[in-house]
């Protein structure tokens, strides 16, 4: 199957961010690619006013992303907000399509590096994994990555595929640890981790003055063994790669970690 990664840099406006995900769905269907991922807050970008902008996933944003995965025959996943408790949000990715209707919440917020998520956002409680068309696909948000008992459990449910949307906060070292955890978590579940980032906002001469993590792009594609198959910079573009339920078989015929773990 050809995925494709869709590394955008998401607006303030929920409407504007709809064109771009049509326009990038477009392109990406017309590359022979059968799936689209979006980043982390493809809805709108942190640092603004998400509990104004949240919605439920049956609500009109999340709707006009169903519409465009039929009008182009596309599956996609993007990354919203949802209502969560009294106090907070939900960090949200919506996977839909054709045969495809899931959605995962967040479950490690990114209390790190200064920022503080849970204040504005409650946590999901549990992994989330789909099929569509012979494979099967986990699901994690950003901070996630740094946790691969996440992606073991995404892998022992089927995954042959996880699927990372992130908003990845620049830093000393973080566009290194991204690279490392990307692929350290496709050895950990010998998966591919397709992991499709916020383009970084200096590549459009945005200056960021604070913590909000924006991006810093490299959304990446790695292979089941650990290898890198393909790499973006920081700037918005589309990254697509053939993914190959065989080739999971083979690492994981060879590098047994799952059936190995010690799980008690």
């Amino acid at each position: 199957m050809r995925v494709a990664l869709a590394q955008i840099l998401s607006s303030s406006d929920p409407s504007r961010n709809l064109d771009t995900i049509e326009s990038r769905a477009r392109e990406a269907r017309a590359a022979g690619a059968e799936l689209v991922v979006f980043p982390e807050a493809s809805m709108a970008a942190f640092g603004n006013d998400l509990h104004a902008l949240a919605e439920p996933i049956e609500g009109p944003w999340a709707t006009r992303v169903r519409q465009i995965a039929e009008e182009v025959g596309i599956a996609v996943v993007a990354g919203m907000f949802t209502p969560g408790d009294a106090q907070r949000i939900r960090n949200t990715l919506l996977a839909t399509g054709p045969g495809v209707e899931a959605s995962y919440d967040k479950i490690h917020l990114f209390d790190a590096f200064g920022f503080k998520e849970s204040d504005t956002v409650a946590p999901g409680e549990a992994p989330v994994v789909f099929a569509f068309r012979g494979l099967t696909f986990g699901l994690a948000t950003c901070y996630d990555i740094r946790f691969p008992a996440l992606f073991a459990a995404n892998a022992r449910a089927g995954a042959q595929v996880q699927i990372v949307c992130a908003s990845w906060g620049d830093g000393p070292g973080k566009a290194r640890q991204w690279d490392l955890l990307a692929t350290a978590r496709a050895l950990d579940s010998t998966s591919y981790v397709l992991a499709c980032g916020q383009a970084d906002p200096a590549s459009r001469g945005i200056e960021v003055h604070d913590a909000t993590p924006l991006g810093v792009g490299r959304s990446v594609a790695v292979g089941p063994k650990g290898e890198v198959l393909d790499r973006l910079d920081g700037a918005e573009g589309l990254l697509l790669v053939d993914v190959d339920p065989a080739e999971v078989d083979a690492a994981r015929a060879t590098i047994p970690v799952l059936a190995n773990a010690r799980l008690d």
